[in-house]
């Protein structure tokens, strides 16, 4: 629907509000792309590694200690044993 101006003041108004509008959003848009490529970074790369080599990990982790105890279970009592 098209809006109906009475006065040039009234159509600057609307254009200053829509040129500050447009810069934010060049401002957003080069925000984004150097967070994008701070994220590419080898370090923040590695770093992402760890961290999610970590979360899987730590959601394994009682898993892990189930199949290992029984090995070293049978790994101490063999021992003692001498075979």
């Amino acid at each position: 629907m098209a809006k109906i101006y009475s006065s040039y003041n009234q159509i600057d108004s609307d254009l200053e509000i829509l040129k500050t509008e447009r810069e934010i959003h060049l401002q957003k848009i080069f925000l984004n792309m150097e967070k994008t490529k701070d994220a590419f970074q080898p370090e923040n790369l590695f770093r992402e590694a760890l961290v999610s080599f970590k979360k899987i990990l730590s959601n394994s982790y009682g898993m892990l200690l189930q199949i290992a105890i029984p090995y070293l279970i049978n790994w101490l009592i063999n021992k003692k044993r001498g075979d």
